[in-house]
Formats: C-alpha cells, sequence, structure tokens
C-alpha cells in the first residue's frame, strides 16, 4: 500500500446495536425518567442480569442522575431509560424526582448563560 491510499476503514466489532440491549423496546416502562432523575441501587447487582444492567446496578451504588448513567455506561440516553426502568421494575432500583427548580434560580441560571 502506497502513503497516499487511503488505508481501509476499521470494523468496530464492539459495537452492539441499541435495540438488542433493549429487547426491542425504545419506551421504558416508566415514563417519568427525566435526564435529573436521580436512580440510587437497592442491592448488589444480580448476577443473572445482562452486562448493561449490571453495570447500571453498579454505577448507581451512589445515587447517580440518569444522564450520567448513560454516560458512564456508554449507551444512549433512550437506552439507559428503558434499561433503568425495567431495573426499577425489577426492584434493583429506587428513583426519586429532585425538587423542581424555583424560578428565580432558573432565571440566574438563564443570565449566566446570556453573559456567556
Amino acid at each position: 500500500m502506497s502513503a497516499q491510499e487511503p488505508a481501509e476503514p476499521v470494523e468496530d466489532t464492539s459495537f452492539v446495536r441499541p435495540f438488542i440491549i433493549t429487547g426491542g423496546r425504545a419506551e421504558p416502562l416508566q415514563t417519568d425518567l427525566r435526564l435529573e432523575t436521580l436512580v440510587v441501587a437497592v442491592g448488589a447487582p444480580d448476577e443473572s442480569l445482562t452486562f448493561e444492567r449490571r453495570h447500571i446496578v453498579a454505577v448507581c451504588a451512589q445515587p447517580t442522575t440518569v444522564a450520567e448513567v448513560a454516560h458512564r455506561v456508554g449507551v444512549p440516553l433512550g437506552v439507559a431509560k428503558v434499561l433503568i426502568s425495567d431495573l426499577v421494575v425489577a426492584g434493583q432500583l429506587a428513583c426519586r424526582q429532585p425538587a423542581e427548580l424555583p424560578l428565580q434560580m432558573l432565571e440566574r441560571i438563564r443570565d449566566h448563560v446570556r453573559a456567556l
């Protein structure tokens, strides 16, 4: 191969399609999961769980947001929501919604973002 010939693309064999991880489901069983919802493991990860689900329970040993779980596990947000809701229904995770931010706080955030 000469220096000017493009290298052949390397196939990523570690990629698993999201619909395989979720069993073909795109919607979570719990529709109230938001990015800022805190999830926490109820106990140790059950060894019968699939790799991603076990990883999520381990990540949630401390209260963690849904968005952070998706990032740390390396799955799209929609996939994380489906898996988290499955784990909540199975009793492996508990979730709680943080209180809504007061209007004054939201206005301050908006003002700081505008100042950037």
